[in-house]
């Protein structure tokens, strides 16, 4: 499968030209080999001093298949045992990548694509991605999310100059990966929601065009849940169209708004490991299950506005005592105060707020039922809840309070702390 760019770069009824910088994406079997004769003869052969960025584990995965393009590339294998996108590995690149580089190859799923995709931004270097597992959808995104200094961030990045997605490698990765991609994809609806909703009350750029193509990777997606689980080879190819369909949604509009809000907020407060220890689960495990709970939490805020016991209050402030317990605890406060300025619930007039209350019940009505997104989960094999992560579900509550905090981006989740329910 060939997806042409160019189809997506285009002039919008949003108003804006949206860019996109990936010129070729080929998602099929034997896709390395593409990727040799580009290095060899075409359109990639220009680069003379390639790095190749892996990990142990997709060093494995990729040597056989890859021991062409293994031997023309200064090669960065790095430990993935413990391994995150954060400034600790980003150093060792630095400390380990040639001073002529003038091409890298990311050869992993998410996090050796965060990490190179921050590399080649740093360093204004043009970077190719190999994805060995169809586990996340940022392989083309233009942001990269880090962990700085213990701070989870959403950083500038490149995007990948091409992409090379071989079935022949991802489609055997182990289906936890799968399962993974598949959650990643499922919070577009939380996500996809919040943008909606942040566009009634605020005004912030809307694109209904983007929010079809992400509607259109669900829908790829739950065509073939079940194919998926079992490793399907066409399956996973959709699967991967899907993700990468997702990260050209987040090109377009420059940032990550139409993949990633509320349920991503959950994922990455988890990840900084500020009310609980760090935990052994990737990325789409994490995202799935913020993705149920904010679902629970939305459904539940619904039923309150229908009932009649759903109130506006005016903004009351940060909940700077809970911050200072939580976040300040790990040294975090001073970080998470700075990127919550200015305020955003402070742009949002309560009497809006207040007439808006019946289309946000619309909003999340479009929402599946959270017995049909269990069903959906648990039919890819996907995390479903917070045991399923390592979690306790004492955190809950307090996980739902703190994880507006994590990004500034508007969501109903962050906009709940200007309503009250009844007997609440």
């Amino acid at each position: 499968m060939r997806v042409d760019a160019d189809d997506f770069g285009r002039p919008c009824s949003c108003g804006k030209e949206h860019h996109v910088d990936v010129e070729e994406i080929l998602i099929e079997a034997g896709a390395t080999k593409a990727l040799e004769e580009a290095m060899t003869e075409g359109f990639l052969k220009k680069y003379i001093s390639p790095l190749l960025i892996c990990d142990t584990n997709t060093y494995k995965a990729t040597e056989e298949v890859m021991e062409e393009i293994y031997d023309r590339c200064q090669v960065l294998v790095l430990d993935a045992e413990g391994l995150h996108a954060d400034n600790y590995a980003v150093e060792i690149v630095e400390n380990n990548m040639d001073e002529d580089i003038d091409l890298i190859l990311a050869v992993g799923s998410g996090t050796i694509h965060d990490i190179s995709r921050y590399v080649a931004f740093q360093y204004r270097i043009p970077f190719v991605s190999v994805p060995t597992a169809a586990s996340v959808d940022g392989f083309v995104s233009t942001v990269a999310a880090m962990t700085w200094n213990g701070l989870k961030k959403t950083i500038p990045a490149a995007a990948p100059l091409a992409v090379f997605a071989d079935t022949d490698i991802f489609a055997k990765a182990p289906k936890r990966l799968n399962a993974s991609g598949v959650s990643d994809l499922f919070g577009k609806y939380i996500c996809l929601a919040d943008w909606k909703i942040s566009h009634m009350l605020t005004g912030e750029y809307y694109c209904s065009y983007i929010a079809e193509m992400e509607e259109k990777a669900l829908r790829t997606v739950r065509s073939c849940l079940r194919d998926i689980a079992e490793g399907d080879e066409e399956s996973c190819e959709k699967l991967m169209y899907a993700l990468i369909l997702s990260g050209l949604a987040m090109q377009m509009v420059g940032n990550s708004r139409p993949a990633s809000c509320a349920e991503h907020h959950m994922s990455h407060l988890w990840e900084m490991a500020v009310i609980n220890e760090p935990l052994d689960a990737l990325h789409g495990e994490k995202v799935s299950v913020g993705t149920i709970l904010v679902l629970k939490e939305y459904k539940h805020i619904a039923e309150a506005i229908r009932r009649g016991e759903c109130h506006v209050k005016g903004y009351q402030g940060p909940e700077t005592e809970l911050l200072a317990q939580t976040f300040g605890a790990k040294g975090l406060l001073d970080g998470i105060m700075k990127e919550n300025e200015p305020e955003l619930l402070l742009g949002i007039d309560p009497n809006r707020l207040e007439a808006k209350l019946n289309r946000i019940t619309d909003c999340i009505d479009e929402l599946p039922e959270e017995k049909e997104m269990l069903h959906l989960l648990e039919k890819a094999g996907c995390c479903k809840n917070v045991r399923d992560i390592g979690l306790t579900e004492d955190v809950i509550d307090l996980s739902l309070k703190l994880a507006p905090y994590v990004r500034r981006r508007l969501s109903l989740l962050r906009i709940s702390k200007m309503l009250e329910i009844e007997g609440e």
